[in-house]
């Protein structure tokens, strides 16, 4: 009878341990889950915009909770294969505390934000160029590729 017992506890163990390393994110690395997003919105017509620019939709990254981010950063995708450290289109790091957020709009400082080189804009994206957009918080890191998508002049 005990020889039973104790078998049964030890399956049990197993099973539970199992469990544990299949079932649950115990001992899985956490990642940033980024949804990119091409928004179709009309553009305003008085928007100033550089004339050799061509008009794109504005892109959004929506993530799987809120994350106070500590840096984000926009990279070229060509950039990024052919340079260890390319110039990024947009960056930003976090003042102190950035308030968590859980979606971004490309050009839209997130609260608690600023750019890292001071009084540096956004640059204009170009529609079917592949980008990177790095992000990191205390603990983590994240990254995806997007692509642009060129707003139509149509009504």
């Amino acid at each position: 009878m005990q020889n039973r017992s104790s078998g049964l506890v030890v399956v049990a163990l197993v099973l539970a341990a199992l469990y544990v390393g299949f079932f649950t994110d115990w001992f899985r690395t956490q990642t940033i889950q980024i949804i990119v997003q091409n928004r179709p919105i009309a553009q305003r017509a008085d928007a100033k915009r550089n004339l050799d620019e061509v008009p794109v939709y504005p892109v959004s990254f929506a993530f799987d909770r809120k994350y106070e981010l500590t840096s984000l950063k926009v990279v070229g995708a060509r950039d990024l294969d052919s340079q260890k450290f390319p110039t990024p289109l947009w960056h930003l790091v976090a003042d102190t505390n950035s308030r968590p957020t859980k979606a971004i709009v490309y050009g839209v400082s997130p609260a608690g934000m600023r750019p890292a080189v001071e009084d540096s804009q956004p640059q204009a994206l170009q529609p079917g160029v592949t980008y990177v957009l790095q992000l990191e918080t205390k603990t983590l890191k994240g990254s995806t590729n997007f692509i642009p998508v060129k707003a139509s002049s149509g009504r």
